[in-house]
Parts: structure tokens; C-alpha cells; sequence
């Protein structure tokens, strides 16, 4: 089909669905748009869904995101909702269910430690945990930045403060004091020896170590120190002192290395946002207890914002903390004004954690120019230094002449040894980040003559297109060789997406991701119809994205091809024989010495003396060998 008939089709689309949409209500609502295959490839909002919608198909100028978007629909959904508030929840829920192609959610790819406290317990322990989901009475501190050695002092508060250590399953079965007892480092209370109204004192003593109230603690310690040195228990004391030292420093940690803020809001995140010439840059600064701790940032294209950027940050801000199961903050302090901020203000406070939605106000404006600077800086040192996964994109898109960047990449690989337990995975990037969810194992047939990279590779495509939602761009590992069978087999089921393939080179070494041995293996990316390669190292952005694939696809291939041969290795007859125990079974294997046919031969008794094994087993085994024979 030439680009003239495919525009002249396109534009026929265009006229029906603005038909189409000129009949709709004038009601806030969702809506859902769908390609060719009935797939939903975006989720929107709208406060007057005619108005919306008709906008898509109207003859104005659009942003880049809208036309690509316009040139995959064929039909459209809606949900109508009672107020705008509602449509943005319910935008939420839909992005979440369907995964939409030309919808951007934020995804956190850094995880940051908190100390959680679970005040339902009677007798509760400090836990370091990297997510962790809120509900009544568990306190959680945090998140806390790397270098703040988080799960020593953990470690420490709960012997300095001779809390429980032990899991609750260790705690409920215990009937005598553990070692800890004894040297001091708990107070037992799995037995008792210490009652629940003075264990919650010691807790809150203890915990004043992350409330920013660390001086009271100390203080503690230091009196249980002149105690013990008094009593002549200089070990003791000794051990007190170390304790304190670490918590001294860990506190002064807090105060020196974050900026202390007196803004009386304590638990606070405040957000801002760059937007350059081809991405958008998002700043979280995060603030517990009235310390700084730290900062996450994301970034998206251009190319995805639709009619007004401050709802797009808005609708990726409302995913992300309905999604996230970090630590909430109470407040949420956002840059927007007028409607948008209304309608975040209600959505966030009917959350089942909610967060009250402000201004930045006189106090928090010097924060909020530096949250925005951050934004900047982040954006310009990705851009300098090719890290940006849309730089990557753009150029596998220039690569193989697409005529829009590519947003869905899945990578094959198939584990195979001497054609046994063969295994397959499939791995999907969704914006150069890993889609966990869409990953798949496929076990595959053993073939009679063993490898055969043509028809495992047909077995693997025919059942991955039963699936749909075919990506934008295939990725194998390997050359030409295997690019050619994976063509074939595309061809024969009649799919046109493009293939590359990735392989170092011969002489390559192992591959390590620092600055200084990444050239040593020249990673290759092999394109149908180009006569060389494409070395990866001339563009670092997508040489991570498609070595990250090709190793997340031979770890994920391999796990499942190591489980199938460590079952098909130690699978005996013994395991098809009815009552024999894996320690029975090891037992008779070793003592076995005969074929089948020789074991079918003996009777029940010679079998019973021969193996040590009880009447019952020797029945069952003489019933299967007579059976079998």
C-alpha cells in the first residue's frame, strides 16, 4: 500500500470517527481510543467529552503526539462520570488496567529505604524495608538517602535498645530466652520478661531516633552507660558508648547532609518541572520530619503532552502516588493554579491515605525555584551525556526509518543445550524501561534433530501473535542468520514489524557497563537491508536499552531452561511409584545396581531386603515394575 492510499485512508477514518464524535455528550467522562486490532492505544480525560474527542479529528493543528496518535485510531470508547474529579480517577484506573501505548506512566526506578514500625503487634521490631504500604498504626520513617547506612543503625538501635529481633512466626514459638538475653541485646519479651507498657516506652525511646528527636535517645543511653560503669560492668558500658557514637553520627548525618526546614509542614513533597525543547523534566523534592531527604526526578517526551501540560503532570502525578507504595507525604505542594489544581486538590483527598494538595506560598518559594533548577540541571546533564532513553529511540527510529519513534520493544532468546529442555523467553520494554508484567516464559517442544533455530523460532512467533499487541520493533540475539529466520517466519504469518539483532563481536571480552571497559566488546546492532553493523558505542543511550534487553532475555530464557533440565536430570522411575519419599528414593538409587527388567524379577521380599524399605513400598514398587512390564 502506497503513502497515498494509507493518507487517503487515514483521512476517511478521520471524517467517520468525527461523525462520530460530534454525538457524544457534552459530560466529563473518559475516553478510550483503539486501533485496527480493537486494542485501547490511549486513555484521556475530558471535562466535555464532545469537545475533546472532536478535537482529535478536526483539521487544526496538532502536536506531534496527537497526529501519530490519530493515524492508529479506528474506534473510540467512553465512560461517562459524574464530575471531572471522578473522569481523573477513573483515567487513572483505565491506564493502569489496559497499559495503553501512548500513555506515559512514571515509573520509579530508584527504591529508597524507610524503617517501618508495625504499632499492631504487642510487642513491635524496627524492619528495614525498600516498599512498604501503609495502614493503621504502622509508623514508617523515610525514605532515607543513600549514604545514611540505614540498616546499621537499624541494627544498632534495636541491641542498644534491647528490642526484639526475632520474625513474629520466631517470637510466638519461643519458650526460653534466646542468646540475645543473655548478652544483654534484648529483654525477652517473647517470655515475658519485660512488660508491654515498659517495651512501648523503650520503642518510643528508640524511635526518636528517626522522629528528628535524637538528642532524648541519646541521652538515654548515655544514663544506661553511667549505670553500668557504676555497677562495674565495663563491657557493657563500652558497648553502650560505641552505640551512641554510631547514632551521634547518623544524627548528625540528618542535620549536616539535608537541609533542615521550618516550614511547619513535616512530612511534605514539593514538585516542579522543566520543559525543554524535547522533554519534560519532573522534580520531586522529598521532606520528612522538616528534613530534606533527598529528591526523585522523572522526564517524558515532548511528544506525549496533549492540550495542556500541567493536566498531563497532574494525571502522572496522581498514577505515580496511587501506584507507589512509598511512604506518603501529608502534603503536597504543586505550582499549578486555577482548575487543575482544584481537581487534584479533591482527587488527592479522597485517597485512602490522603494527601492535602497546596501552594507553594512566601515560605516554600525559594524551594520550589530550587526544585525547578534541579529539574533543569538533571534534564541538560542527561541530554550532555546521550543518557536520555529517547535518544537511544530516536535514533533505532532513524535506524530503520520509522516514521515515528518507537515506543515497544520485545527481545526473544532461546536456551538450548544439545536440544534438550529447550526454553524461550519474552522480554518488553516499554519507553527503554523494562514492563515486568509483559514478560513471558515459553517452554518448547524437544525437536528430533535437536537445534533447529527455524522452527523453534516458528513455534515461539505463532504463539506469541495469539497474544496481539504486537511491539514496534522486534529484537533477537544474534546476526544476520537469525534475523533472516525471524523475518521468515513473520512473512509466513503475514506480521510487518521490524527485526534487528544484537551480537558482540568475535573478538570481543566480557562486558561490563563503566565508562572504561565499554568499548572493549563492540556490541553490533545488525539491520535488515544495511551491508555493516551498527556499532552500539557511537550512541550510549541506545546501547544500554538493547543490552539491557538482550541480557534481561538470556537471564530470563535461562532460569526457566535451568528449571526444566534440573527436573528432567533428576527424574527417575521412583518418581511414577506411588508412596516412595524423595530420602526412600535416594536410598534405593543408590543401593540399585539392576536394570528394570532385573528388578522386575525379584518378589516383594527379595525387594524389601534388598533396598531396607518397608512391605508397603516393595508392594507399590513390584506393582509398578509388573505394570510397566
Amino acid at each position: 500500500m502506497t503513502d497515498e492510499v494509507k493518507t487517503e485512508r487515514i483521512e476517511q477514518w478521520k471524517i467517520k470517527l468525527s461523525d462520530k464524535a460530534k454525538t457524544l455528550p457534552s459530560k466529563p467522562g473518559c475516553y478510550l481510543m483503539k486501533n485496527s486490532s480493537g486494542e485501547i492505544i490511549y486513555v484521556g480525560k475530558a471535562k466535555r467529552l464532545r469537545n475533546r474527542v472532536s478535537s482529535y479529528f478536526s483539521n487544526t493543528q496538532k502536536n506531534g503526539k496527537t497526529e501519530i496518535l490519530v493515524s492508529h485510531i479506528r474506534e473510540f470508547d467512553f465512560v461517562l462520570t459524574q464530575t471531572d474529579a471522578e473522569a481523573f480517577v477513573l483515567e487513572n484506573t483505565l491506564i493502569k488496567r489496559h497499559i495503553p501505548k501512548y500513555n506515559i506512566r512514571l515509573k520509579d526506578d530508584k527504591s529508597y529505604p524507610y524503617v517501618m514500625v508495625d504499632h499492631n503487634e504487642k510487642y513491635p521490631r524496627i524492619q528495614y524495608r525498600r516498599k512498604i504500604k501503609r495502614k493503621k498504626k504502622v509508623e514508617v520513617f523515610g525514605p532515607f538517602v543513600h549514604g545514611s547506612n540505614i540498616s546499621e543503625v537499624i541494627r544498632i538501635v534495636t541491641k542498644a535498645f534491647k528490642l526484639r529481633d526475632c520474625s513474629l512466626r520466631e517470637f510466638n514459638s519461643r519458650k526460653e530466652p534466646c542468646l540475645l538475653y543473655q548478652m544483654k541485646q534484648c529483654d525477652a519479651p517473647c517470655v515475658h520478661k519485660i512488660s508491654i507498657e515498659d517495651y512501648k516506652n523503650v520503642m518510643n525511646c528508640a524511635l526518636d531516633v528517626f522522629r528528628g528527636k535524637g538528642k532524648k535517645s541519646i541521652k538515654a543511653l548515655e544514663n544506661r552507660m553511667f549505670v553500668s560503669a557504676e555497677s562495674e560492668e565495663f563491657e557493657q558500658a563500652a558497648m553502650i558508648r560505641d552505640y551512641i557514637e554510631t547514632l551521634s553520627s547518623f544524627i548528625s548525618f540528618s542535620k549536616q547532609e539535608n537541609a533542615e526546614l521550618h516550614t511547619g509542614q513535616k512530612n511534605i513533597d514539593l514538585i516542579s518541572f522543566y520543559q525543554g525543547d524535547v522533554e519534560v523534566d519532573l522534580s520531586i523534592y522529598i521532606i520528612r520530619n522538616g528534613i530534606m531527604l533527598g529528591h526523585k526526578n522523572f522526564h517524558f517526551p515532548n511528544q506525549f503532552i496533549g492540550e495542556s501540560l500541567e493536566e498531563e503532570i497532574c494525571a502522572y502525578l496522581y498514577q505515580y502516588y496511587t501506584e507507589s507504595f512509598d511512604a506518603f507525604p501529608d502534603h503536597l505542594i504543586l505550582p499549578f493554579k486555577d482548575n487543575i489544581f482544584k481537581i487534584m486538590k479533591k482527587a488527592m483527598s479522597e485517597l485512602e491515605q490522603p494527601i492535602l494538595v497546596k501552594s507553594p506560598g512566601k515560605k516554600l518559594k525559594s524551594l520550589m525555584e530550587l526544585a525547578t533548577s534541579q529539574a533543569f540541571e538533571s534534564q541538560r546533564v542527561r541530554l550532555s551525556n546521550q543518557e536520555s532513553i529517547y535518544v537511544g529511540l530516536n535514533k533505532l527510529k532513524d535506524l530503520l526509518k520509522l516514521k515515528e519513534r518507537p515506543i515497544v520493544l520485545e527481545c526473544f532468546d532461546i536456551a538450548i543445550w544439545q536440544g534438550a529442555s529447550p526454553a524461550a523467553s519474552q522480554i518488553v520494554f516499554i519507553e527503554g524501561k523494562a514492563e515486568n508484567k509483559l514478560y513471558r516464559h515459553y517452554k518448547m517442544k524437544e525437536l528430533p534433530e535437536g537445534n533447529n533455530d527455524f522452527a523453534m523460532m516458528s513455534e515461539l512467533i505463532t504463539r506469541r501473535v495469539k497474544h496481539g499487541s504486537l511491539p514496534d520493533v522486534f529484537i533477537v540475539d544474534g546476526g544476520k542468520g537469525q534475523i533472516s529466520s525471524f523475518q521468515a517466519v513473520l512473512k509466513d504469518q503475514n506480521i510487518n514489524v521490524p527485526v534487528v539483532g544484537i551480537a558482540k563481536s568475535k573478538s570481543g571480552k566480557k562486558q561490563n557497563f563503566s565508562d572504561k571497559e565499554v568499548f572493549k566488546s563492540e556490541e553490533r546492532l545488525f539491520i535488515p537491508g544495511r551491508v555493516n553493523p551498527y556499532f552500539l558505542r557511537k550512541n550510549m543511550s541506545l546501547f544500554r536499552i538493547m543490552v539491557q534487553m538482550r541480557d534481561e532475555a538470556h537471564r530470563f530464557s535461562r532460569r526457566l531452561h535451568h528449571k526444566n533440565e534440573k527436573s528432567r536430570t533428576f527424574h527417575s522411575w521412583l518418581d511414577d511409584v506411588v508412596g516412595v519419599g524423595e530420602k526412600t528414593k535416594q536410598k534405593i538409587l543408590k543401593k540399585s545396581d539392576l536394570t528394570l527388567d532385573e528388578l522386575t524379577e525379584l518378589s516383594e521380599n527379595e525387594l524389601m531386603n534388598k533396598f531396607c524399605i518397608s512391605q508397603k513400598i516393595s508392594k507399590n514398587i513390584k506393582k509398578y515394575l509388573e505394570d510397566r512390564s
